[in-house]
């Protein structure tokens, strides 16, 4: 790859412009609101219809074709959009700046520029050195931020060559937002609603099982603490699992704390609370530590199977230790769920710790006036039900192959996310020309 003179450059506010152009609820009496958390990482992530006069106060701009949604509250979250379809009956917060390019730069190469995690950074920073309740940024703290103007046939490559590593992105988290819906399905048939039991209790074979799996299960039902369960099966605790299967509940480095100096561009992983979210690690962000502090939290390694949660704030929030997360570190603000070897599904575990009644509890349980607050006595006594050893084994054996998928698309997604980010910066710079970097990332691929 060969790296060659930068383009022009000039300023956001030269080329660009913050649309304020007021909703029409007139026109539109039935809109579709979007709110700040409504985007993320360049999706609205709903459509549903509302009537306008219901809407909150901050629900004021119109949306057009081809606009950049960014918004002003911590913009270091990834709360951005691009306006790709036709948006007329789509009103938008006062929080969001609605960017619309003067001309010479395209809407989706100035996206990209501006979403690039360098520009998101610069402006995140801008947000935490004003005053005020939150981070937040205007547009015209802003419109100094230097953006580059190739010609117009460079940006169009470029937004092509971005808008297709987003894709192969974004078809990576659908496939592992598939496999995990059909884990949750798995879990929910076998565990919540019996549908095996209940089959067998009807004197029917269990769908979609073959019959050495279905003599896994009971005909009938006993009375519990949580309801109707199937025989033999028995309510116990977290805690309990752990202690017999040779596992623990653990806190992390607490007294070790890190903080934002320790982190680098290059270190061992540490999954911290904002890293956790739908039962995985997100990667995209995460922090990275030296070899000292290494060292220093070296007894919080994790491990295939572990289960890391979230110690405040939302306290049911958790993830899955997979294979490609073995081998990083439980960082500050997290406990540590680690089953025995002797326990068959640690799939299940999670699963069952994601119910919505396990969360309640948790939430309802935790202490601090405050920020809710778990310790290892709270979560070790959450109520787990379970069932027999064989019919975890076998739940096991058919969603640690799905695991492992996730986990994998996991793995390359963050592989792409750091080629992305790593290679955006140059490329809209003009210092690194296409040509030599497609031929490189096909190589890569």
């Amino acid at each position: 790859m060969s790296y060659e003179r930068g383009w022009p450059l000039s300023e956001l506010g030269m080329e660009a412009f913050n649309a304020s152009r007021p909703f029409s609820f007139k026109s539109h009496p039935d809109v579709i609101f979007v709110n700040t958390g409504d985007v993320l990482m360049g999706k609205f992530l709903h459509c549903k219809v509302s009537v306008g006069a219901d809407l909150p106060g901050q629900a004021k701009k119109s949306l057009k074709q081809n606009d950049i949604l960014i918004t002003e509250i911590r913009p270091g979250n990834s709360r951005y959009a691009f306006v790709d379809f036709p948006a007329e009956k789509y009103v938008v917060s006062t929080k969001f700046m609605v960017i619309e390019t003067f001309g010479r730069l395209t809407p989706r190469f100035l996206y990209h520029v501006l979403t690039s995690q360098s520009a998101l950074g610069e402006f995140q920073r801008i947000a935490e050195s004003r005053s005020g309740t939150f981070p937040q940024i205007t547009f015209d703290s802003i419109d100094r931020f230097p953006v580059p103007v190739p010609p117009v046939d460079a940006q169009e490559k470029l937004a092509h060559f971005f808008d297709r590593l987003d894709e192969r992105i974004s078809l990576l988290r659908e496939t592992n937002a598939t496999l995990e819906a059909i884990a949750q399905a798995l879990f929910k048939s076998w565990f919540v609603d019996f549908d095996p039991v209940y089959a067998k209790l009807d004197g029917r074979m269990p769908e979609g099982m073959d019959e050495a799996t279905a003599a896994l299960f009971p005909d009938t039902f006993d009375e519990s603490e949580m309801g109707v369960q199937p025989k033999g099966w028995q309510v116990t605790t977290l805690g309990t699992i752990c202690k017999e299967s040779g596992g623990t509940i653990q806190t992390g480095p607490f007294g070790s704390q890190l903080h934002a100096s320790d982190y680098l561009d290059i270190g061992v992983p540490v999954v911290m609370p904002q890293d956790l979210a739908g039962r995985r690690v997100r990667v995209e962000k995460i922090a990275r530590i030296g070899d000292d502090d290494v060292r220093r939290l070296s007894r919080h390694w994790l491990r295939t199977g572990d289960i890391v949660f979230s110690r405040r704030g939302d306290v049911g929030r958790h993830a899955l230790v997979g294979v490609r997360e073995s081998g990083w570190l439980c960082g500050t603000g997290c406990l540590l769920v680690r089953p025995g070897q002797s326990w068959p599904s640690a799939t299940y575990l999670s699963l069952a710790l994601d119910r919505a009644d396990a969360k309640e509890w948790l939430l309802r349980h935790a202490v601090g006036a405050t920020m809710p607050n778990l310790n290892t006595g709270i979560l070790g006594a959450v109520s787990i039900m379970r069932p027999d050893d064989f019919v975890l084994q076998a739940f096991d054996d058919i969603v640690r192959k799905l695991d492992e998928r996730i986990s994998h698309g996991h793995a390359n997604i963050r592989t792409l996310v750091e080629l992305r980010d790593t290679l955006l910066p140059h490329l809209i710079s003009g210092r690194l020309r296409l040509p030599d970097t497609a031929e490189a990332l096909q190589e890569a691929a």
